[in-house]
């Protein structure tokens, strides 16, 4: 099935089930790390952050030789995403999948999540573009890129998720570990139609609630995410986003969940056609530039965006945020987590004018209407 522009039909339904266990999102990320008094909660878009994934080493994969034909032909259509976090000292990577010779990418929107500049290698020709982010879904975890300045790249060949049966034989490349070159292969079977799950960024702190997801007994590793899940046919049927972090500590099954292709491409679909909504953003993402953390009032259940430091130059210091304050409103809606106030800004763009509600550490309360900055995508 090939990629289709806006307006072709989307995905696929159906019912979904809870499976057990936890999971994790695969991207590979290296940097330091910088603790706080408060738990600091990572803002990638809207706020900012100061965090770096600490990995556990995975068990080394080996090519399957029965899988190689399809690898080689697979393998061209794919690209190794890399991100650098300028705000967090980390560089992050993962997979992505060309969907257009003129260098439409799709991939995970945890993969480019806090990035402040990324770039592509394509597999199949071996030149790296730098790239600019048409569009996320943070709640799908779907994000699309354009490779600048590239053309003539092979696309990759897309499935229909309708066909997918459990006990499916499925494969899956990806740029594991990060590593970058021809890409790992890891191999398994369907064992989950269906499936929601909660996943989460250990980096960050943060968890989002999938749905309609396959669930497979493949090892993903770090890098793997927006990589294909493939068919023997070499047919993309899903992209990987998550694994289960089990396998890693014990002696248990693996899991790895894919979002199915259509469902992908639904939503790539209305990104790449520009159509915003309450969960797609399109373009350049408006930036604070301030890091803040939780902090829960005792004895109450209430709890507080304590603001942790600011980047010089950027919108909040400017407005005279500073460590300590207490953010409690932005454009006049009262906020009480990190992620209201990331959903608030993820509205808004670029060179927006937004207003901030704020307590300095004596109670006063102060008031500031700021331009944002270009942040890091979301």
């Amino acid at each position: 099935m090939p990629w289709q522009p806006p307006g072709g039909p989307g995905g696929d339904g159906g019912a979904r089930n809870e499976p057990g266990g936890p999971v994790r999102r695969p991207r590979h990320r290296r940097g330091l790390a910088i603790t706080a008094a408060f738990v600091v909660i990572a803002l990638a878009a809207a706020l900012g952050t100061a965090l770096a994934l600490h990995t556990t080493p995975a068990p080394p994969r080996k090519t399957v030789s029965r899988t190689s034909a399809v690898a080689a032909a697979v393998d061209p259509s794919l690209v190794d995403v890399v991100c650098t976090l300028g705000y967090q000292n980390a560089i992050s990577a993962g997979t992505g999948l060309v969907l257009t010779s003129s260098g439409e990418v799709l991939t995970n929107n945890h993969v480019i999540d806090g990035a402040t500049s990324v770039k592509v290698t394509d597999v199949g020709n071996g030149r790296t573009y730098p790239v600019t982010v048409v569009g996320y879904d943070q709640t799908g975890d779907v994000a699309v890129l354009q490779a600048q300045g590239a053309s003539g790249l092979k696309t990759v060949t897309l499935g229909s998720q309708s066909k997918v049966t459990v006990g499916q034989a499925v494969i899956a490349l990806g740029n594991a570990d990060g590593k970058g070159g021809i890409p790992a292969v890891a191999t398994g079977k369907v064992t989950g139609l269906n499936e929601s799950i909660t996943a989460t960024d250990e980096a960050e702190h943060t968890s989002e609630h999938l749905t309609g997801l396959i669930r497979t007994s493949v090892p993903l590793q770090s890098g793997d995410s927006g990589g294909p899940l493939v068919t023997n046919a070499g047919t993309v049927i899903g992209m990987d986003t998550a694994a289960s972090s089990g396998y890693e500590f014990h002696s248990g099954a693996a899991e790895g969940f894919a979002i199915p292709i259509g469902q992908a491409v639904s939503v790539a679909r209305q990104i790449a056609a520009g159509r915003t909504s309450a969960t797609v953003h399109i373009g350049a993402t408006g930036f604070l530039g301030v890091e803040v953390g939780v902090y829960v009032v005792p004895f109450t259940a209430r709890t507080d965006v304590v603001v942790v430091g600011t980047m010089p130059g950027l919108p909040a210091a400017r407005a005279g945020l500073a460590p300590g304050d207490v953010i409690v409103s932005i454009n006049g809606h009262a906020v009480a987590s990190p992620f209201g106030i990331q959903t608030l800004l993820e509205q808004h763009h670029p060179g927006d004018r937004v207003s901030i509600g704020w307590l300095d550490p004596s109670g006063q309360a102060h008031t500031a209407t700021v331009v944002l900055a270009t942040g890091p995508a979301d």
